[in-house]
């Protein structure tokens, strides 16, 4: 959500990103902080919690009829948010109680964000088992309701790729030639087309060290609608631009590296700092997409 809170603010956009409460407030502005100031990655959740933010911007409706010439005037918008921040493995049939609520609060929703770190299933390959726990206890819930009418779950879904910046992810989008050539836009990142970010991400979950994420592309296709999935490749921090020329450089890109500050112990033993500014990749478009496909009776057209 800090992440979200920067390429909101970096964007200059109709959007911007504000708390329904003090805790949630509270929390957007440490993370926030953590990330833009302390050059951090805020400390692992560990317990649920729940915050609320408004999404407030505003649209401009599409034209009627045969008066297309006509200026048509934005229509303020506010869209709810509401997040479930539980801790690692807190979908395990395992985990203690609360599970509950959180499965309901997904049920209760009409979009999902799936967030699928390549790195991470390289090295422990158990992104499907937890995937496939949430998903089997969301379908029991919604058809235990009547929510599944023809079988399928009703959300839409934005499946995001992370960690873009980093040299293995880069280096698969470019041996797939899935890497769009350089923005003529300063800093001039690379980028991956919408229409491929389905395959590298069905390319990447072949590296995983179990194997089962070969499982995550016809599970999420047999729980949800393959037309309401989305495919996004992100980065909540971006590749590193040189300060004083304001650019990126394809031989000088990795914005989060070892730290250093300190010249003893164990370098491999501390937490990676953030090396320069913030340039969140394909963050905010994941929110906006499902956003545009919220039902209208979840918006208020400012009343």
């Amino acid at each position: 959500m800090a992440a979200l809170n920067v390429a909101f603010i970096r964007h200059a956009g109709p959007w911007r990103l504000v708390g329904d409460d003090g805790p949630s407030s509270d929390l957007l502005i440490a993370h926030t902080a953590d990330l833009l100031e302390g050059r951090r990655f805020p400390e692992a959740t560990q317990s649920l919690a729940y915050y609320r933010w408004s999404l407030v911007g505003h649209e401009t409706p599409p034209g009627k009829g045969l008066r297309l010439w006509r200026r048509r005037r934005a229509v303020p918008v506010t869209i709810q948010l509401e997040m479930a921040d539980a801790p690692g493995g807190f979908y395990h049939r395992g985990h203690p109680s609360g599970r509950n609520e959180a499965v309901d609060a997904l049920a209760g929703s009409q979009g999902i964000i799936i967030f699928y770190d390549p790195l991470r299933e390289y090295r422990t390959g158990d992104t499907f088992a937890y995937l496939h726990g949430a998903l089997t206890e969301l379908a029991e819930r919604m058809l235990a309701s009547a929510g599944l009418q023809d079988g399928m779950l009703p959300h839409h879904v934005a499946i995001c790729v992370t960690k873009f910046d980093e040299f293995k992810v880069v280096t698969m989008a470019d041996r797939l030639g899935l890497l769009t050539a350089d923005s003529d836009e300063s800093p001039g990142f690379p980028q991956v087309a919408p229409e491929d970010a389905e395959e590298l991400f069905a390319q990447l979950c072949q590296v995983s060290a179990s194997g089962d994420a070969k499982l995550m592309l016809p599970a999420l296709k047999q729980f949800f609608r393959p037309e309401r999935i989305k495919f996004f490749v992100s980065s909540s921090i971006g590749f590193y631009v040189d300060p004083r020329t304001g650019t990126f450089d394809r031989d000088d890109f990795q914005n989060l590296v070892p730290d250093t500050s300190e010249p003893w112990g164990d370098q491999a033993g501390r937490a990676p700092r953030i090396r320069g500014s913030l340039y969140p990749v394909n963050v905010m478009e994941p929110v906006t997409w499902l956003a545009r496909h919220m039902s209208p009776g979840t918006r208020d057209h400012g009343k």
